[in-house]
Order: C-alpha cells, then structure tokens, then sequence
C-alpha cells in the first residue's frame, strides 16, 4: 500500500480530533487518570502524533510531559520518583514523551546507569505500572518502530532543514554507531515490560500519516468514553454601557508589516 493522500488524512485527523475533545471532556467529567507513553527510536514519529492529539484539547486536562536529562539531586531519587511529580490527577491526560524507559534504552546503552541500576529497574518496572493501574490510572504504552531507511531519511531532512535542525542532537548520531546496542536492550525491554496487563502497543510509522491516524484511533479505543450533552448557549449582547475607550493613538501599537 502506498502512502496516505493528504486529503484523505486531514479529513480523517479532523474526526479523530473531534472525537478526542469528547475524550478529553469525558476524561474531565468522570475525573478519570489517564497516561500515555510514546518510546520508539529517534525520528519515528513520537512528537508528530502527539502533537496532533493535544493540537485541539485544552492544555488544562492533556498536557505533555518531556523531561529533561536528571539533575545531581534527581540522580539519587528513586529511580521513578521525578516522573511520579508529573502523573495525572481526577480530570487529566498525561502524555509522556520519552518517560521512565530512558533506563531500559538511551540509560543502558549509553552507560548513564550501572548494570545493577539497569537489571532492578527491569524486575521494578512491571510491578510500578500494576501499581499505577491498581490506583486508578488508565496506563497505554506506544512503541513507534521506523525502519532504517526511513530514520536516515528523516534525519537527513532534519540536518538540512533550518526549521528543524533543532531536532537533531549528537545523541542521534550516536545512535546510529550503537544501532545492534539499542536493538537489544529494546528486545530485552519488551520481555520483561510487554504483559498481558500493560502490553507495548506497537505502531508501524514508516508512513506518518497512517501511524498518527492509528495510534490516534486506538487510543481512543481504549477508554471507554461517551459525548456529553451540552446545553445550549445564547451569546448576549455586550454591554458597554459606562465605558469610553481611550484614543489609539496613545497605544503603543507592533508595526504593521504585513
């Protein structure tokens, strides 16, 4: 199959978005918790998905949490405990973009933890998310896989495009010299954190269109949401009754360039 028309795209992520607006409203009604992992390797298609989800939805219920690398003081928390401050409460929608698996990839690969480090959270990692799930949380795991081909693409256009050069990071090129590394500690991962009650939901996302379209759709399949009814509004008319406005030209008005 070839690639996704835009047409045909844009008309499917506008339903998708509208039907994401009665998630997020339900979401809030019931005072649901819901988390969402996006992993995958570099330049498969993690942030473009989430942006299209949290393009049309109030920043108040779905926000993003992208973390930074850890501080010296974070460095000696529980490993979970800086991700802990950024989970949802009643009423919202948490997308990780990159979240605790740093440890299980870029962490193992790199040597930014021991091998000790590295094994507790894989024997840890299960039983946080059962306990997560136990409290409420609503807990989806996305894997975006892109094939080589693809990455080496997109990276290409990253380093020759101005608007998004500051996509690529030395920690890319590196990568790609550890390509075997980050496909083994991904196996390694999938075997002890894809169960049966918080599986690794995976996306294919040579084609961006299709992979956003598909995640989209099934996130939206896994919480079970219905659409509100919402009374109906009048707009009055305004009332400006008491109110003189002060002349323009004593504002300091942005020059009119265009």
């Amino acid at each position: 199959m070839g690639k996704l028309k835009r047409k045909l795209y844009e008309c499917e992520l506008e339903q998708l978005q509208i039907e994401l607006v009665k998630l997020q409203e339900w979401v809030k009604y019931k005072g649901l918790k819901v988390v969402v992992i996006f992993e995958g390797r570099d330049a498969a298609g993690k942030g473009g998905v989430i942006k299209r989800i949290t393009e049309k939805l109030n920043p108040r219920v779905c926000r993003v949490a992208a973390l930074p690398a850890p501080t010296e003081k974070e460095k000696t928390q529980w490993y979970f405990q800086r991700y802990v401050a950024h989970l949802p409460s009643a009423g919202e929608i948490v997308l990780f973009d990159r979240s605790w698996y740093n440890r299980a990839g870029v962490e193992k690969v790199m040597g930014f933890c021991s091998q000790d480090e590295y094994e507790e959270f894989l024997r840890a990692c299960p039983e946080f998310e059962r306990m997560l799930q136990r409290s409420g949380i609503i807990l989806l795991k996305y894997w975006f896989s892109v094939s080589d081909e693809e990455q080496e693409k997109r990276f290409l256009e990253r380093i020759n495009t101005p608007i998004k050069r500051w996509k690529f990071s030395p920690m890319d090129l590196e990568s790609r010299n550890r390509w075997a590394e980050y496909s083994q500690a991904k196996d390694k991962m999938f075997a002890y954190t894809d169960t049966k009650h918080s599986p690794w939901w995976v996306v294919p996302s040579d084609d961006k269109r299709k992979a956003r379209l598909n995640c989209i759709h099934h996130l939206l399949s896994q919480v079970d949401y219905q659409e509100l009814q919402h009374l109906p509004i009048e707009l009055p008319e305004i009332n400006k009754e008491g109110y003189v406005r002060s002349p323009v030209e004593e504002q300091t008005l942005v020059p009119q360039k265009y």
